[in-house]
């Protein structure tokens, strides 16, 4: 059950002097019978919370500050608190922040979707969590809470409801929204409470009259002695023939009186009250007393009526408590995951590809891997690379320069910021230790900050502030030793913090942790420092973290690169015409001194400079000079390798072009095959037509040329028959003349043409041989004849017998 906010976070820890340890305290939010919601916990004590030298790095890095952000978007009281106290925790193991990603993405679909809002502002979390504590406690809970617990049920219900109905437009979602859809489907309101309390508890939470009829006939008899008091009082106050100048009437406790401005007496009986300002008095009239009761009495009445009818509701509640606290408690998650998406979108941030260094991931995350989720996990293998980082912003930098653009333009200023200038971090598998060398302020030590902070931010499942795609690994620890490690509680220098402090970091560092150096070796005998500084950063090398970054001035640094394959040197670009850093990173360059170049320009006598330039030695001028040479030919290259992608960009749009112009080019070929093709039937479906009119004119026509001669063949045989005598051979003639006129002109062509058996040999004009009779059918005229291999169906017409 979660505890009241004040009592749960009354005592916040403190991370802006570690070495004493904070107060006990401990944050525990449960988050039940949910796959996707984890238990997490967090405990200040020095025993439980994380080491010294963890805490250490954390406060360097300002992860509180950052953590502090985040939880800013949160809606709710409790979901702030949740929101640091997860981010804080840094405990995740790797599936656990390949799941935090996954409601962190399944957060941003919902609100780019727009429909399924996650905006939690109008729950009172903390109302409803006291309403559970009364229920739990059989205590009757307040009108405020019950009303706050209907609005979580409704809210719960609209939430589920708009899913539902982004669901039924299309399924996609459903899997897109994953795993939060499960959670928002998974939810159990009930509908008859929140209907219950809205009939019997108004909005502001008071009890309505409809509550009880009971209560309805108190409220009236209370309203009906406070009218007749009031007139009394009213009455009293016309008739009253004293001299006070002004009588006013008023309630004190509940009770009415009169009230004078002054100290006079009144005309009428009554019991003197304390007025409390010792000016004027105030007299409960005697007339009114009973009245008074009375009404004190109602209204003790109408308290024990609208306690009947909350203790109804805290019992309706005390049924479904376990519902209720475990919706709750899922509010209260999404409004984390919620925070960690809104403060992606609105800082433009980038989902971060975690792998698990080594390779060696889990049954959780091989099952990630097989489900296309996570395709990251087996990505430094493919691409060869450990850390991808390309042009990532710090984010309290950019924190910082948002509130200053807000503030400029809230004051109407016109004020020119520059924007923070992002840096690249691209570092290959082989490279075990990074050497970074610059001039101060170049923005080494932002370098460090930015990776460590992305790192854990990968790991608290937030989006990492990137224009690109961004590829890391997922480290169980990011240690860092940033700044002036003095400590007067232990009489330690600087020197002596640094050390302490890196000797920690080696006791605790892994195989899979981050290790952030800066300034190593710094603080004494330039020569001793750098010999203590090549023998850390070569243990480290070894034995030491997963990745280490460094930062120095020491020049012998950037010498292990040569000696050693799992160095690399970097230098942050200064600009020495402008003399001014410009925080880019030149990747393969080890930086150079640019203490005499600098003093030259700003106007030092040439003597000195000359004089410095001789102390300072030929052989390191001659290094410089290498150095130089080494820097030209990486700009050469850097602006060679731009124009290459210039043009690989310009080919890869050109060739989409093509592909385009292809596509339509065989769209437009079918279209117009299709068009040919139907153009065809329509000409062939006409030519039929055609041909079958004028071959039924033709034979129409042949008919009608047979008319003449079967007619004379009737006349003939009429003639001949007429000499027959009798009624029988009158009847026979008068059958005959009937069946002659019923004969069809198809009868008269087989009287004319004797009709081919099956089997005849027939001859067919149109192929100028013989063919065989397969089927005759007269009444169609047809005869189904067959040629060598060829079968035809022609009419009697066009054959021969």
């Amino acid at each position: 059950m979660l505890s009241s906010a004040a009592a749960l976070f009354g005592n916040p820890i403190s991370l802006t002097l570690t070495p004493p340890p904070p107060p006990p305290l401990t944050l525990s939010l449960h988050f039940k019978n949910r796959a996707f919601l984890t238990r997490f916990s967090i405990s200040a004590n020095h025993d439980s919370i994380k080491s010294q030298v963890h805490l250490d790095s954390l406060r360097v890095l300002e992860w509180d500050k950052l953590c502090d952000s985040v939880a800013g978007f949160a809606r709710t009281p409790l979901g702030r608190e949740a929101t640091k106290a997860k981010l804080w925790c840094l405990s995740q193991t790797y599936e656990e922040s390949l799941r935090l990603l996954d409601e962190t993405n399944a957060a941003v679909e919902m609100l780019k979707h727009g429909a399924c809002s996650l905006d939690f502002g109008g729950v009172k979390v903390v109302l409803v969590e006291s309403a559970i504590q009364r229920a739990r406690r059989s205590s009757a809970v307040e009108g405020i809470e019950a009303v706050a617990v209907m609005e979580l049920l409704q809210y719960a219900e609209h939430l589920q409801s708009n899913l539902k109905g982004a669901i039924k437009e299309d399924a996609e979602w459903y899997r897109r929204f994953m795993p939060l859809s499960e959670v928002i489907m998974g939810f159990v309101v009930n509908r008859s409470l929140a209907k219950l309390i809205q009939q019997v508890i108004d909005e502001d939470g008071r009890v309505k009259d409809s509550a009880s009829p009971n209560l309805k006939r108190l409220r009236n008899q209370v309203r009906t002695l406070e009218k007749k008091i009031y007139q009394l009082m009213n009455s009293l106050v016309r008739n009253d023939k004293s001299v006070t100048p002004l009588l006013e009437v008023s309630t004190v406790d509940g009770r009415w009186c009169i009230k004078s401005s002054a100290n006079e007496m009144t005309s009428f009986k009554g019991l003197l009250l304390p007025s409390g300002s010792g000016k004027g008095s105030i007299v409960e009239p005697l007339s009114a007393v009973p009245l008074n009761d009375e009404l004190q009495q109602t209204r003790a009445l109408v308290s024990e009526a609208e306690a009947e009818v909350l203790s109804m509701l805290t019992e309706k509640m005390q049924m479904d408590l376990e519902n209720i606290e475990q919706l709750l408690n899922s509010i209260i998650e999404l409004d984390v995951v919620n925070a960690r998406a809104t403060y992606g979108l609105a800082y433009g941030g980038t989902c971060p590809n975690i792998y698990l260094p080594g390779g060696h991931s889990s049954s959780a995350s091989d099952a990630y891997i097989s489900g296309n989720k996570h395709p990251q996990a087996s990505y430094s293998k493919k691409s060869g690379w450990v850390l991808y980082l390309p042009k990532a912003h710090h984010p309290l930098l950019l924190q910082q320069h948002r509130q200053n653009l807000k503030k400029a333009r809230k004051d109407s200023k016109n004020v020119t910021l520059v924007h923070p200038v992002p840096v690249d971090f691209f570092i290959t598998q082989k490279i075990r230790v990074l050497v970074i060398t610059g001039p101060n302020t170049g923005g080494k030590t932002i370098g460090l900050k930015t990776v460590g902070l992305a790192a854990m931010m990968a790991k608290s499942g937030l989006h990492v502030l990137c224009s690109e795609s961004v590829h890391i690994p997922w480290f169980d620890s990011v240690f860092a030793d940033i700044g002036d490690e003095q400590s007067l509680s232990q009489s330690l220098s600087t020197f002596s913090g640094h050390l302490k402090h890196i000797s920690d970091i080696q006791l605790q560092s892994t195989s899979c942790s981050l290790v952030l150096l800066d300034e190593v070796g710094a603080g004494t005998n330039p020569l001793e420092g750098a010999a203590l500084g090549m023998s850390l950063l070569e243990s480290f090398a070894e034995t030491g973290a997963l990745l280490t970054i460094a930062t120095t001035h020491h020049g012998e640094l950037k010498t292990l690169k040569y000696s050693n394959d799992a160095f690399e040197n970097a230098c942050m670009e200064f600009d020495e015409v402008n003399l001014k850093p410009t925080y880019r990173i030149l990747w393969g360059v080890p930086g150079r001194s640019n203490a005499i170049n600098i003093a030259e320009r700003l106007g030092l006598p040439g003597r000195v400079v000359d004089n410095a330039r001789e102390l300072y030695g030929a052989a390191s001028a001659g290094i410089d000079e290498v150095i130089v040479d080494m820097e030209r030919l990486k700009q050469e290259y850097q602006e060679l390798l731009y124009e290459a992608q210039n043009h690989l960009t310009i080919s890869r749009e050109l060739h989409e072009k093509l592909l385009v112009a292809k596509r339509k080019i065989m769209e437009h070929g079918n279209d117009q095959r299709f068009r040919q093709m139907r153009e065809i039937s329509e000409a062939a479906a006409m030519a039929r037509s055609i041909l079958h009119k004028k071959a039924r004119k033709q034979r129409e026509s042949a008919i009608q040329s047979l008319q003449p001669t079967l007619e004379r063949k009737r006349q003939l045989a009429l003639a001949t028959n007429a000499t027959d005598n009798g009624e029988n051979s009158t009847t026979k003639r008068r059958v005959s003349s009937s069946e002659d006129v019923k004969k069809s002109p198809s009868d008269y062509v087989s009287d004319k043409f004797e009709l081919p058996k099956v089997g005849n040999m027939v001859f067919v004009s149109s192929l100028g041989k013989k063919a065989t009779v397969l089927r005759v059918e007269p009444s169609k005229e047809e005869i189904l004849v067959q040629a060598g291999n060829i079968k035809m169906k022609l009419k009697l017409g066009d054959i021969k017998t």
